[in-house]
C-alpha cells in the first residue's frame, strides 16, 4: 500500500513541475515578447526623430539622414518580425496548455464515468444480496417453523402414548 502511495505521490509531483514549467515558459515568453515590444516603441521613436533632422542647406533632409531613416524603419521591421516569431511561440504554448487542460478534463470525466459505472455495479450488487438475503431468512424461517412443527406433533404423540400408558398402569392397579 506505501509503494502505491509513494509512486501516487512522485507521479502527482512530477505533473506539478511539469505543469509550472510550462507555466514559467510561458511567462518567460511573455517577457521576452513585452521586451521587443518596448525596444520597437524605442526604435520607432528614433525613426521618428530621424524623420525631423533636417541637416542639409535650407532645412532640407540630405540623403544621409533619409538613408539614416531608413535604416532604423529597417530594424523596426526586422523587430517585428522577431514580434511575431515570438508570438507564435508564445501561442504555441498556450494552444499547449489548452490541449493539456482538454486532456486533464476528459481524463477526469472518464474517471468520473468510471467511478459511477462502479457505483451503479456495487448498488446492484447490493440489492441483489440484499434479494439472496431475504430469500434465505424466508427459507431458513419455514425449516425452523417445520421443525417446531415436527417437534410439537413428536412432543404430542408421545405425550400422548405417555398418558394412555399412564392411564392403562391406572386401570390396571386399580
Amino acid at each position: 500500500m506505501k509503494t502505491y502511495f509513494y509512486l501516487f505521490l512522485i507521479l502527482f509531483l512530477s505533473f506539478n513541475a511539469a505543469a509550472q514549467q510550462d507555466t514559467a515558459s510561458y511567462a518567460a515568453q511573455r517577457v521576452k515578447v513585452n521586451a521587443l515590444l518596448a525596444e520597437r516603441s524605442a526604435k520607432f521613436g528614433q525613426y521618428d526623430e530621424s524623420l525631423n533632422q533636417r541637416t542639409g542647406i535650407f532645412g532640407w533632409q540630405t540623403r544621409k539622414d533619409i538613408k539614416n531613416s531608413n535604416e532604423i524603419l529597417r530594424q523596426v521591421v526586422l523587430t517585428d518580425n522577431n514580434i511575431f516569431k515570438e508570438l507564435k511561440v508564445l501561442m504555441e504554448y498556450k494552444d499547449l496548455q489548452n490541449q493539456q487542460k482538454v486532456a486533464v478534463a476528459d481524463h477526469s470525466q472518464e474517471k468520473l464515468d468510471s467511478y459511477m459505472r462502479a457505483i451503479k455495479k456495487l448498488q446492484d450488487q447490493n440489492e441483489l444480496l440484499k434479494v439472496q438475503a431475504t430469500k434465505n431468512n424466508q427459507s431458513l424461517s419455514t425449516y425452523i417453523i417445520i421443525a417446531l412443527i415436527l417437534i410439537m406433533a413428536g412432543g404430542f404423540y408421545f405425550f400422548n402414548k405417555e398418558l394412555k400408558r399412564y392411564k392403562k398402569n391406572e386401570k390396571s392397579a386399580v
